[in-house]
């Protein structure tokens, strides 16, 4: 495909991400992809499957939530220091 430069192409990734949204559950369409993310941190909390099926899935949801916590604090931190770099 000649002329395909940076944007271009997320131009056209996004007018295919719309259709396939617009056409299909979105639900379905990460369905595989959220259950590989959760995988990941079941793998974390007991990666030897030694732990009861409930309480594996609860220490994961735990530790998603510090993945999702420590995102959020490093994005504050970020921001603070853009707005301290700019005054």
């Amino acid at each position: 495909m000649s002329g395909l430069n940076p944007e271009r192409a997320s131009l056209l990734g996004r007018v295919g991400a719309h259709n396939a949204h617009s056409r299909h559950d979105s639900r379905d369409l990460t369905a595989n992809a959220r259950a590989a993310f959760l995988e990941t941190f079941l793998d974390q909390v007991d990666p030897n499957r030694e732990l009861p099926e409930a309480e594996r899935r609860r220490r994961a949801e735990h530790a998603k939530k510090v993945y999702f916590a420590k995102l959020a604090l490093k994005s504050a931190q970020v921001r603070r220091a853009t707005v301290e770099a700019t005054q």
